[in-house]
């Protein structure tokens, strides 16, 4: 597929999953949607805590990541953080909580549902340090020298584009800046045919690249320190049908294979 078309079908994918949760929440203490999909449970299995998941805006969380990038590194008040594929802003929310009101979070996303969701989530948060910005990680919308800290979760998968998304996080960063972010990649090669499935590629999987090609992309950007921690297998989730990828894709595989044998979560970190 070319650039534009994984651009084009990934922005149609997360589109559908913004609308398709925009009017789930009831009140701003209860989200039926929510709870009917199970993303709070999906996000505990990824080392969010229950105080994570009650601190934020509900309908916020749509249960689209594979780790939890706040965890790994000591945000400190103050801070400038960017988030690459901010989504409906969860993580977001819990940067912001972290470096305070004198501290500032910048949410990138190129699906403008999302956006806008983010937006909404913001204002009945009440969140005044947060600024959700029309983007895509291969040119952000960001000044060079300006941001501390860049988080992401499970999106620089998606980008056709890594290196040049990676030399945008080094110019973004400020002296010193570092990068956590959780991702998927590959502990081999996945069969031609998952490669080129269409569900793969939006739902994490068919973007992936393997782990060692990973760290070298991330050390050609400039960056330094760079390590690759992997922390288990990753099931990938279909972003619409919120069900394991990999029944739709299984037939790609051998007989006596499973795409937990190719697919892992890692966490990447890092810095300027």
């Amino acid at each position: 597929m070319k650039d534009k078309n994984i651009k084009k079908l990934v922005r149609e994918s997360y589109g559908r999953i913004a609308k398709q949760y925009s009017n789930c929440c009831d009140n701003k203490t209860s989200c039926s949607c929510s709870e009917n999909n199970n993303f709070d449970e999906i996000s505990k299995s990824i080392e969010y805590t229950e105080k994570d998941i009650k601190e934020v805006p509900v309908g916020s969380n749509l249960g689209l990541g594979c780790g939890n990038p706040i965890a790994y590194t000591s945000l400190k008040e103050g801070e400038t953080v960017l988030d690459l594929g901010s989504g409906a802003g969860f993580d977001c929310f819990l940067a912001a909580n972290k470096v305070g009101v004198k501290g500032k979070v910048i949410g990138v996303d190129m699906t403008p549902e999302m956006l806008e969701k983010a937006r909404e989530n913001a204002l009945k948060g009440n969140y005044e340090n947060i600024e959700f910005r029309l983007g895509e990680i291969e040119n952000l919308p960001v000044g060079d020298n300006s941001v501390d800290v860049v988080i992401s979760n499970c999106v620089i998968n998606l980008s056709a584009d890594k290196q040049r998304v990676f030399r945008e996080v080094y110019r973004v960063l400020k002296p010193g800046g570092r990068i956590a972010i959780s991702d998927i990649a590959l502990l081999k090669s996945l069969p031609k045919r998952i490669q080129e499935s269409i569900e793969a590629y939006v739902g994490c999987v068919g973007g992936a690249v393997i782990i060692d090609k990973y760290k070298r992309i991330v050390e050609a950007s400039g960056l330094k320190d760079v390590r690759i921690t992997v922390k288990g297998s990753s099931e990938c989730i279909d972003p619409d049908t919120k069900d394991p990828l990999g029944r739709a894709i299984l037939d790609g595989l051998g007989e006596d294979e499973f795409l937990e044998g190719y697919v892992v979560s890692v966490y990447v970190d890092g810095h300027k």
